[in-house]
């Protein structure tokens, strides 16, 4: 009998389950916050680049 079960993958316990939604959460917020970075990034340098075009371009 204990040969039925030593190669059997058990169920995952609740506190097994909360930690791997808790990972696969974090990792998504993660993921969101780098977007966030990165766009406000392309954003700040958009605008320094038009700033730098109109005193350049200015009478």
């Amino acid at each position: 009998m204990a040969e039925d079960t030593a190669g059997a993958p058990s169920a995952p316990t609740p506190g097994e389950e909360f930690d791997r939604r808790r990972l696969a959460r974090e990792t998504r917020d993660e993921r969101k916050v780098w977007y966030f970075l990165a766009y406000f990034l392309f954003g700040i340098h958009l605008v320094a680049f038009v700033m730098i075009y109109a005193v350049r371009h200015g009478k």
